[in-house]
């Protein structure tokens, strides 16, 4: 029996179970009126959404692309274009620029974070790279723009572009010991050799990340123009792709073609039978990559192991962080634990607490993609400040209680208060003085 299987099967067993028992919750059956009680299935509700839109749309694609970083990624490129020591206008651009073209949420970014953080990328650079992925989404800043005006777009846009880099060398600063430290043991390093050339893993990155990006593409706010013509294709771009990614997994990673296409064609079975249901054949899709890898005993295997460590180490915090903010929170819309009144009353006018309530509420809260802007639209309809919309603009969207309670475990207790302190302080700064310039 193959490695994978004689250890871990209890470990996806057990993860596959709980992900059918919250994919299919039977929530609606569930009817009580006192708020603990409804608090309870807004925890409920919100995990089954989680599961049903963003593990394996989402998470599931990232964790594979973090784990082929982790094996097809030597340390010494990390170090050289990310490491502390690398050019900073260089690790910090190409930090920013990676989390830009993800557009991904706070959660989806962990695996990814995780995986360069590892492999020997600066505490700066890879903090700049976990900002930039769900702060700087184009689509988001120009949904903002059309839906809330263009002045708050324009100051998202510009706040987490500043944000990122600000952030991120700050971070580095603040432990520059340990740095310093992690510099000089990576110099210490042998040589690694690479299997595939530089142009080789950059098409075959490129091509998962393009699986992840359009397979998660949002809805624009209107029915024409660009964003939503990629909308409208998203599911045909995605299979494009991924038909290509099993071409590369043929030819650079010795996946026999006779054990790779019969999972193609059980996909494209699926895609011509279920057009309706595009998740069924992307979840044929990942049951084949994970069987193919799984039995591999080269890097293919190490690939799929360590893939799956991620997601060991990330998805079940996941899930615990988004029962707990489901239960203080509640959808949007809908009444949990802590009364959504209490957040409007809190945020209207410029002043710092006004300010500082809607950074660090933002923090904790978990916004899906795009979702922070129908949400903003509702609360500033109920008085909400111009400053404090922002704030929770640029606190919100990057930061989330799942979020966070995984970053402890990758980057330990202090950075992650270091991290959320800095996001905080520079979102409520920010609030108040963009309030300033609208009110003058």
């Amino acid at each position: 029996m193959n490695r994978f299987w004689r250890s871990e099967w209890k470990s996806l067993t057990l993860i596959i179970v709980v992900f059918i028992l919250c994919f299919y919750l039977p929530v609606e059956k569930m009817q009580e009126s006192k708020r603990l009680f409804d608090s309870i299935w807004e925890a409920l509700y919100l995990v089954r959404w989680y599961a049903q839109e963003h593990v394996l749309l989402c998470l599931v694609p990232a964790f594979i692309i973090a784990g082929a970083i982790s094996v097809f990624i030597s340390q010494g490129a990390v170090m050289k274009y990310l490491g502390v020591q690398a050019n900073k206008s260089l690790a910090y651009g190409v930090a920013a620029v990676s989390g830009t073209l993800l557009a991904v949420c706070s959660c989806t970014v962990l695996p990814l974070f995780a995986g360069i953080y590892r492999r020997g990328a600066g505490l700066g650079p890879a903090v700049a790279f976990l900002y930039s992925g769900p702060a700087i989404n184009v689509l988001a800043i120009v949904m903002t723009a059309k839906v809330l005006g263009p002045e708050l777009g324009i100051a998202r846009a510009v706040g987490a572009i500043v944000f990122s880099v600000v952030i991120g060398l700050l971070m580095g600063v603040i432990f520059r010991k340990e740095e310093q430290a992690k510099a000089a043991a990576g110099l210490a390093m042998p040589e690694e050799n690479e299997n595939r050339a530089l142009w080789q893993n950059a098409v075959f990155f490129f091509v998962m990340v393009a699986i992840l990006v359009f397979a998660n593409w949002g809805r624009p706010v209107e029915t024409s123009g660009v964003w939503y013509e990629l909308y409208a294709a998203k599911w045909q771009l995605t299979a494009v792709f991924g038909l290509f990614f099993a071409v590369l997994l043929t030819r650079w990673f010795n996946l026999r073609v006779i054990m790779v296409a019969p999972v193609v064609v059980m996909v494209a079975i699926f895609a011509l039978f279920f057009p309706e249901q595009p998740l069924a054949a992307f979840s044929v899709a990942v049951a084949g990559f994970t069987l193919l890898t799984s039995s591999a005993d080269d890097e293919a295997g190490d690939w799929f192991a360590s893939s799956w460590e991620f997601a060991k180490l990330i998805l079940p915090l996941l899930l615990i962080g988004v029962l707990v903010a489901g239960f203080l929170l509640g959808r949007p819309g809908h009444e949990a634990m802590i009364p959504s009144e209490w957040i409007t009353r809190s945020v209207g006018g410029n002043s710092f607490l006004a300010n500082f309530l809607a950074s660090f509420a933002g923090a904790f809260m978990y916004f899906a993609t795009l979702t922070e802007v129908p949400i903003l639209q509702g609360l500033i309809g109920n008085g909400m400040g111009q400053g404090p919309a922002l704030a929770l603009l640029l606190a919100g969207p990057a930061l989330s209680l799942p979020n966070l309670l995984v970053l402890r475990t990758v980057m330990g207790n202090a950075k992650t208060l270091v991290f959320l302190a800095l996001v905080v302080v520079m979102a409520t700064a920010s609030g108040m003085f963009y309030g300033l310039l609208m009110e003058g």
